[in-house]
């Protein structure tokens, strides 16, 4: 008898692997992934099932898959969310369905890798030649942490498409926001502007150098990464010279 979705990963399980997964994911008391559980299903694991059960998963399993308390079944439904919606080219309505639902059950996309490895393969790809309100409301309006991810980390699709503005736009919403700005959103941040950066270099540095000296530090630190050595040094500096002075005052 064949396995649904869920079963199939619930049988993957790997009880040696959950205490270094929840120590990975920063599952403690306090920290941004508290309350999570696992499985200890690594992710190659996870993908081959998916490969294997996409075809004859349906969205009532998908649900009861996202809504899981286990983390892998988690991403387990998301990967399989994603194989259905890559093959539903040709069906509009189908791929539509794909994205509500994905919209629908953010609260259960909840740690940064499930947001990383599904949102610019669905938001992003979808959005490539459609209006992108959707991500700006998500950084603006976002309820957590992960739903401001899920809008600047949807640009990736963009950025390899050539289209840089959403990055930059998104990235100024993020600046404009109160300080401290959390770690994985500084993370973020920096990570998309230094993918914008690769595609055109001298404008991710024409963005930078009015904005460096008063940038969050780590999100500045990971979009210079990629630079030449005299830029970044030039925009760290400035961050520096900055920093000095307000503690002067």
């Amino acid at each position: 008898m064949s396995k649904n979705l869920y079963s199939k990963m619930l049988s993957a399980a790997d009880p040696s692997q959950v205490e270094g997964l929840m120590r990975f994911f920063k599952c403690g008391k306090g920290q941004y992934g508290e309350g999570d559980r696992f499985l200890g299903i690594k992710v190659p694991t996870t993908r081959l099932i998916v490969k294997e059960l996409w075809r004859t998963t349906d969205f009532q399993e998908l649900e009861r898959c996202i809504t899981s308390p286990y983390h892998e079944v988690r991403l387990a439904a998301l990967l399989t969310l994603i194989e259905i919606f890559r093959h539903a080219r040709k069906e509009p309505a189908l791929r539509e369905r794909c994205i509500n639902f994905y919209l629908a059950h953010t609260p259960y996309i909840n740690n940064w890798d499930l947001v990383d490895l599904s949102c610019y393969p669905l938001l992003g790809e979808w959005l490539i030649d459609k209006d992108r309100t959707l991500l700006y409301t998500l950084v603006t309006q976002g309820q957590s942490i992960w739903e401001q991810r899920i809008g600047i980390v949807s640009t990736m699709q963009l950025v390899r498409q050539g289209q840089l503005e959403e990055t930059y736009a998104l990235a100024q919403l993020f600046l404009d926001k109160p300080r401290p700005l959390h770690d994985l959103l500084q993370k973020a941040v920096g990570w998309l502007l230094r993918e914008a950066g690769k595609r055109n270099e001298a404008r991710l540095i024409a963005w930078l150098t009015p904005r460096a000296a008063t940038m969050p530090r780590t999100m500045l630190r990971y979009a210079i990464e990629r630079l030449p050595e005299s830029d970044r040094q030039r925009l760290m500096k400035a961050k520096t010279t900055n920093d000095n002075n307000r503690l002067k005052h």
